[in-house]
């Protein structure tokens, strides 16, 4: 780690010339073609690889500012240039991506860096051609358009103005006649922005499927299965996957919500009745955001030397920025910035447990950056997405010994976070199910689409279909709408449900063998994304989620321990 890195808020604002970015690359690439031996061909990919970092640096940092703050014109401008120069710097890349397949040295340069280096390589080159770069260009400019869209709401409720992520407390409230109104203000909200947001989603669609035709795909799903790098399993597994779920936690999830209401005593439950899980409340964490920090750093240093130096190291560079605001971008995610070998976590604590979800979540996702920082190959520092997924489900589960220094009754937090992850597998294939429906019927009107997700609501999750009876917004099937990976990321949801799968195993086995289930999670932490996902989870020793019958194993052991909780 640089050790003499400055604070988050000293770090120099630079918008990079793609102008010269892109010179550089070409330069690169012809360079490749000229080398007379194997040894300069590797030379020449270091090289590119440094440079490499330093302008992903760059773009992150912009990102990460225009999502802190996306009414800034400064951020907003910097934004909207990467996005319609991008595409330019994409080009340059993969002319230098080409240089390398071509290279006589080719063969050399896999036994260097390791086949599926150039696997990857030639997976990116499937994915782009310079004749789609308008299609890049708009979809960028629709994927920021919807999440600005979103960020600025501005929601009156008695008295006070709230964004979304800030009526997440009130829709948890205890008082049933504030959950309703507060319901009533939320989705009366979503409605007057509705059609705008399925029209962006439209143009998106549209878009998408442009661009997949013009490379010759019969339509965006396998353009989309190789822009995920999905490289060891297809739609036909993830199908029968999906079915597994169907199947096995369905009927769970069904049985977890039941007993929800039962507790809450809540007999004709409303979608303002959903988020509440106990009569007297929710458990909410204890202490401001600086003590909830505080209470991490005693979390990550009693688990291992490895947490505790990063964390604290995290928030000494000030690379947390977890509150709600207005203007800022809503959801969660970690960044990582390769010149200054330091991830950023970005969140909107809005004062429910889902504020400690965060501080492991995130933190996942950091902690195997930070583990993989010494891989000098960027394509092998982080893994396809599914795979990034496991480090920060996993780290939920493995930070659950420290729940009580959260709440006042951390078996009641343990119990609603194992049956929410439960619950959310289903939902989490009706997202990847609509994907695919949406993207094999591109022409579909927005009312089509709409009747589609409702479809898939009743098919895998009916109990909550019938609590929609008072939600207008949510009765005609537009949940989705706030769902920012359709959106930004197309096909970026199947990965979770993986991944929680995964971090299932990972907690089975922690509460077996603490030690052998935390050295098999810093391995996967170290492997970064030296392999696919189905061959990484097999090197760790895991058992695959496509693999007939590991959801049901990996299920059942779950339920006795949502049984031994207690809820008192």
């Amino acid at each position: 780690m640089n050790k003499e890195l400055p604070v988050f808020e000293e770090w120099p604002f630079k918008v990079p010339s793609i102008k010269s970015a892109v010179k550089k690359f070409n330069g690169y690439a012809a360079a490749i073609k000229n080398a007379t031996s194997k040894e300069e061909v590797v030379k020449i990919i270091k090289k590119a690889n440094k440079y490499s970092d330093s302008i992903s640096n760059e773009f992150a940092h912009i990102e990460c500012l225009f999502t802190l703050d996306t009414k800034n014109e400064k951020y907003v401008k910097a934004q909207t240039k990467l996005n319609n120069e991008g595409p330019y710097l994409s080009e340059a890349t993969q002319e230098f991506n080409k240089a390398i397949l071509e290279s006589q040295y080719k063969d050399y340069v896999g036994e260097k860096f390791g086949t599926f280096y150039l696997q990857m390589l030639e997976n990116s080159m499937k994915g782009f051609d310079p004749k789609i770069i308008p299609e890049l260009q708009k979809e960028s400019d629709l994927s920021m358009k919807y999440n600005a869209l979103v960020a600025s709401a501005q929601i009156e409720f008695r008295g006070k103005t709230y964004n979304l992520p800030q009526m997440g407390k009130l829709l948890q409230d205890l008082d049933r006649n504030t959950r309703k109104e507060a319901s009533k203000a939320y989705y009366g909200f979503l409605e007057t922005i509705k059609d705008q947001i399925e029209d962006i989603y439209d143009q998106m669609v549209k878009v998408r499927d442009e661009m997949a035709k013009k490379l010759g795909y019969k339509n965006y799903v396998e353009l989309g299965y190789i822009r995920m790098s999905r490289y060891d399993y297809n739609p036909e597994m993830v199908a029968a996957y999906r079915e597994q779920i169907r199947e096995v936690v369905t009927p769970l999830a069904g049985k977890i919500m039941k007993a929800q209401f039962k507790r809450t005593g809540i007999k004709k439950p409303e979608v303002y009745d959903m988020s509440l899980e106990f009569v007297d409340g929710n458990p909410i964490p204890l202490g401001t955001t600086a003590e909830k920090i505080e209470k991490a750093k005693k979390m990550y240093d009693e688990l291992s030397p490895e947490t505790s130096y990063f964390f604290r190291y995290m928030a000494d560079h000030h690379v947390l920025d977890l509150e709600a605001r207005p203007g800022k971008q809503s959801g969660g995610y970690m960044t990582y910035f390769p010149k200054y070998g330091i991830p950023f976590i970005f969140s909107n604590f809005n004062g429910t447990s889902g504020d400690v979800d965060v501080l492991t979540h995130e933190f996942g996702h950091s902690f195997q950056a930070y583990m993989s920082r010494a891989i000098k190959i960027p394509e092998y520092r982080a893994p396809t997405l599914e795979s990034c997924e496991i480090h920060s489900m996993s780290m939920e589960f493995l930070a659950e010994p420290w729940m009580n220094l959260f709440f006042d009754k951390p078996e009641r937090y343990k119990y609603i976070h194992l049956a929410d992850s439960i619950s959310f597998l289903p939902y989490g294939v009706t997202v990847d199910e609509f994907q695919h429906w949406v993207y094999e019927n591109p022409n579909a009107t927005p009312a089509e689409r709409d009747a589609k997700w409702h479809e898939l609501e009743v098919k895998y999750t009916p109990y909550k279909v019938a609590c929609y009876k008072d939600c207008k917004y949510m009765a005609e099937g537009h949940r989705w709408l706030l769902q920012g990976h359709i959106f930004s990321s197309p096909f970026y949801y199947i990965d979770y449900t993986l991944a929680q799968v995964m971090a299932f195993q990972f907690f089975n086995l922690d509460r077996k063998n603490h030690k052998v289930a935390w050295n098999k999670y810093l391995k996967l932490c170290k492997m970064g994304g030296k392999y696919p996902f189905v061959t990484l989870v097999k090197k760790d020793g895991m058992k695959s989620p496509f693999d007939e019958g590991v959801v049901k194993k990996t299920i059942a052991p779950l339920v006795k321990v949502l049984k031994s909780y207690n809820l008192d």
